[in-house]
């Protein structure tokens, strides 16, 4: 058996490697989760320290708190914040253990869509104990 000559001479290391071509689109992606990551940190010690104060209130006083605009706004970033980053998280996941392109796909999507259901749910019942 003959060798056949490479022909890649100009891809870079990485690209002989992977066969992928460039990686422009991943830059986005790693940084959202790395801002999401960011602005649960403040917002997470918030609800820690709200709901530990919250200890023993009623469902009416838990209203009560939350009918003011920052609670509301601060628990709505939160929900938002938290399911961005929960579907980011697992889509590189699948990205990287899903070698089927159909199911790699799928899966994708279905953490999308379910993500964004359950930030709805989430985000409806902060607004209907709010207001």
């Amino acid at each position: 058996m003959a060798k056949t000559p490479q022909l890649d001479v100009m891809r870079s290391p990485l690209g002989r490697a992977r066969g992928l071509g460039s990686a422009r689109a991943g830059a986005h992606h790693w940084w959202m989760v790395r801002l999401t990551s960011l602005a649960l940190v403040p917002l997470t010690l918030w609800f820690l320290c709200a709901m530990v104060r919250m200890v023993g209130a009623t469902r009416d006083d838990v209203a009560s708190w939350m009918a003011g605009p920052l609670p509301i706004v601060l628990m709505i970033a939160l929900v938002i914040a938290t399911f961005h980053h929960m579907q980011a998280g697992l889509q590189v996941v699948i990205e990287d253990y899903i070698d089927t392109d159909w199911l790699r796909l799928g899966s994708i999507l279905l953490v999308k869509g379910l993500s964004l259901l359950l930030a709805l749910a989430c985000i409806v019942s902060v607004l209907r104990l709010g207001l």
